[in-house]
């Protein structure tokens, strides 16, 4: 396990590990949960389909097209019970092929208004 107090800032990344360069991954949705095999009941949602939920969620730069990086803020459930588990789901598209998912507007800063 990883220990982090509560406001801890956490930063995580993701590769994906592939032959073909021109693929790109995007974090579609994160969700913290204090059972690791349910992610359905009781749950906290950092990032739901490609929509930010959490105030202190931030993506970062990557210089890799197969790295998503992004960080938050280890939140309340670290107080209420003595694991969080985080499950994570990737979107991985073609670089530049405007007609996938990964280039709808919600994978890019500043196109909230995409997100409900």
């Amino acid at each position: 396990p990883y220990y982090v107090d509560l406001n801890q800032n956490l930063f995580l990344q993701a590769s994906l590990h592939s032959s073909d360069p021109n693929l790109v991954v995007f974090v579609d949705t994160c969700v913290a949960s204090p059972d690791p095999s349910n992610f359905r009941t009781l749950t906290y949602e950092l990032i739901r389909s490609g929509c930010v939920k959490d105030p202190t969620y931030s993506s970062y730069y990557s210089p890799y097209s197969n790295v998503a990086r992004f960080a938050f803020n280890a939140f309340s459930f670290v107080n209420q019970y003595p694991s969080v588990y985080l499950q994570c789901e990737l979107v991985v598209c073609r670089y530049k092929d405007c007609s996938s998912h990964c280039y709808q507007c919600r994978f890019f800063p500043g196109k909230s208004e995409c997100c409900y």
